[in-house]
């Protein structure tokens, strides 16, 4: 590991906030950053990593600890246990849209959908990235992680990280403790090997998406080109040209709201229902089976419902901004809070605070935020 003078945070943040912290550790192989996570967690120093910095909002006074730079990187290819079929162990510093075009280059099918989405390999798993109903957990087997004040790594399975729509028992929410204080190391992804034959596309949110109408396979570098002028159109990918790509992507998480709560919004809002746990298993005595099973109370469905929708319906406008702010709603993506030129993050949670009061006052709902937040309250 390597101790440099601080960067300033809006140097090395998508969204362009924060000052520079009181320490920064910078770890290029995995045994540095194992090394570096031992030093800070001895010295009871406060402490966060970061990767991409594409999904931190951080505030404008300086952190007062220290900030590990993730930049270990490399590709391992291994044996799948499943035919027809690839593992990938890629360390997590890596750039997640490098590997994406390492794997399309290669007829690795799995991770496609989720072309240009900014960040690091580590970062996928801890929010479950996806795009396009495409999302990292179909194809993570495990990862490799530390937890804090372990003195040694572990694998652990993917089915152990309580991975849900945008979230994990890894993800630090806006005013909850986190379930799970570990930094991850390397992930191990399993992808279907489809050479220059291309796949058939079958999820319905991709297929829109992509605008296809029959099921003839395409080529995986044809659905990423299409995933990445998509991104671009939405200012969801980086472009230092254009100041609606100067955000922490979605500012805001689509609202989960039992069927009821969804029934008092406007028939038109978008809403995806959301899947019920279907292994729940009932335990009956057999001093109390009399050869029937209770009937099982059906537990109140959950709806998300479009947070970009709650917005633009409660009065703000895409290119949104407030009297003499620099932030503002991006022009092409009502989701994005944006960076319009060196605002600083009190100008960022202004806007932030009032689209939350707009919507709550409009539908009753608080909207949560999506990026980390560190030194910075809402």
């Amino acid at each position: 590991m390597t101790e440099i003078d601080p960067i300033a945070l809006r140097e090395l943040t998508t969204l362009r906030t924060g000052a520079a912290p009181r320490r920064m550790l910078e770890a290029s192989t995995t045994t540095e950053l194992i090394d570096a996570l031992r030093e800070v967690w001895t010295g009871g120093d406060d402490w966060f990593v970061l990767g991409g910095g594409s999904n931190l909002f951080v505030g404008d006074e300086p952190f007062d600890g220290t900030v590990i730079r993730v930049l270990t990187t490399g590709i391992d290819e291994l044996p799948s246990p499943h035919e027809g079929r690839i593992r990938l162990r890629v360390q997590a510093g890596h750039s997640w849209d490098d590997l994406v075009a390492y794997a399309v280059e290669r007829g690795y099918a799995g991770i496609e959908a989720m072309s240009g989405i900014p960040g690091t390999v580590g970062a996928a798993p801890v929010q479950n990235v996806g795009a396009y109903g495409q999302e990292i957990q179909e194809t993570l087997v495990e990862v490799e992680l530390i937890d804090e004040h372990d003195s040694d790594a572990a694998v652990v399975p993917a089915a152990d990280l309580g991975l849900g729509f945008r979230t994990s028992v890894l993800k630090h929410h806006y005013g909850e403790a986190q379930g799970r204080r570990a930094v991850i190391l390397s992930v191990t992804l399993d992808l279907a090997v489809t050479g220059d034959g291309g796949r058939v596309v079958r999820g319905e949110q991709l297929r829109r998406a992509l605008g296809l109408e029959d099921y003839e396979p395409v080529p995986l570098s044809w659905v990423r080109e299409r995933i990445l002028a998509t991104r671009a159109m939405k200012g969801m990918l980086l472009d230092e040209a254009d100041p609606d790509t100067r955000s922490a992507g979605s500012f805001f998480q689509n609202a989960i709201v039992p069927e009821r709560v969804a029934g008092t919004l406007p028939p038109e809002c978008p809403r995806w229902p959301v899947e019920p746990d279907l292994d729940t298993v009932t335990v009956i005595p057999l001093d109390s089976y009399y050869g029937l099973s209770p009937r099982p109370d059906r537990p109140e469905g959950l709806v998300k419902v479009s947070a970009a929708w709650l917005i633009e319906n409660s009065g703000i406008r895409k290119g949104f901004k407030l009297p003499r702010s620099r932030a503002g709603i991006s022009t092409k993506h009502a989701l994005a809070l944006t960076n319009r030129g060196d605002a600083t993050a009190a100008e960022v949670g202004e806007l932030a605070r009032f689209v939350q009061s707009r919507v709550h006052a409009e539908y009753g709902l608080l909207l949560q935020p999506e990026p980390v937040l560190v030194g910075v309250d809402l």
